[in-house]
């Protein structure tokens, strides 16, 4: 296993016992603090867990080199996991809005919400900590090691702090307030769900981008027409194309240099080229280029 893929892991598993050990206390907590808010808090540190579980497969298929039915290697599973996590994000988006609303609508229609107790809320304070400090550790390392599966499974732990947030806003203000206040619970809720709608769709939105051969950003790809013009012999490039492969990019590109040079040199010119490409961007990038003589001026 490659260092990249061996520090997916490990960031993934850390991830991973903090949702387990979230999980069984908000359930405990939820249980004996008589506070459906944390429960649902726990169902949303379950979807965290699978989603590790998810991260950690995906991660150990895209690290799989090229073979004869992938030439390009297993890279785009990791950007699969990336989209599922995306998808798992808006489901419990959905489910903490549908919930929220259905107590709201309750509360509107002179229902009674249970008031909780103080367990449930130092639970939620402790999930706001925990979950804040995985996020912090975990988008970190995915931004360093270019995985946006570790960076959608850090929002993950975001959204799982903002949950927390809302369930703390509300056990809080049914302990402090009264029974009459409850209703702080569902309110935050619904709104803490719309934001993370918002996540989700940029995690899919990123996700599908790749999955369908989206081109890198324009300064990005300026980037590498600057790198290949640096050197010395070679000039207008073009035809450029970018595309990500999972944690790698590939570049595909057109070159000119002058046609009476001998083929070795050509060989040479493109050598140096694809370092400097590799150098920038990680020695796994996927470099094609065509070589063209240079026009020459009338």
């Amino acid at each position: 296993m490659k260092n990249r893929e061996r520090e997916i892991y490990k960031v993934t598993l850390v991830g991973g016992i903090g949702n387990v050990l979230l999980l069984a206390f908000k359930f405990v907590a939820g249980l004996l603090g008589h506070s459906s808010a944390m429960i649902a808090d726990a169902v949303h540190s379950l979807s965290d867990f699978i989603t590790d579980i998810v991260v950690l497969v995906f991660v150990n298929i895209s690290s799989k080199p090229q073979d004869e039915s992938h030439d390009y290697g297993h890279g785009k599973y990791e950007t699969v996991a990336s989209f599922l996590i995306g998808l798992a994000l808006a489901g419990a988006a959905a489910g903490i809005i549908i919930s929220g609303g259905n107590k709201f609508y309750g509360w509107m229609r002179g229902e009674q919400l249970e008031a909780p107790g103080m367990l449930a809320l130092w639970a939620a304070l402790v999930s706001i900590v925990i979950k804040e400090a995985l996020y912090r550790y975990t988008v970190y390392k995915g931004r360093k090691l270019e995985s946006q599966a570790v960076v959608a499974n850090a929002w993950h732990h975001r959204s799982d702090a903002f949950s927390s947030m809302a369930a703390a806003v509300g056990i809080a203000g049914a302990i402090i307030l009264g029974k009459r206040w409850t209703v702080l619970d569902p309110i935050a809720s619904i709104i803490v769900g719309i934001m993370l709608v918002f996540v989700a769709v940029r995690i899919l939105r990123q996700s599908i981008g790749e999955l369908t051969d989206e081109s890198l950003q324009e300064h990005t790809e300026n980037e590498i027409l600057d790198i290949i013009s640096s050197v010395q012999g070679v000039c207008q490039p073009h035809n450029l194309r970018t595309r990500r492969l999972g944690g790698r990019i590939s570049i595909e590109a057109h070159i000119r240099m002058d046609g009476g040079i001998t083929l070795a040199h050509a060989h040479d010119l493109t050598s140096e080229i694809e370092h400097k490409l590799k150098e920038k961007f990680g020695s796994d990038t996927h470099v094609t280029l065509h070589m063209e003589p240079k026009k020459i001026d009338a």
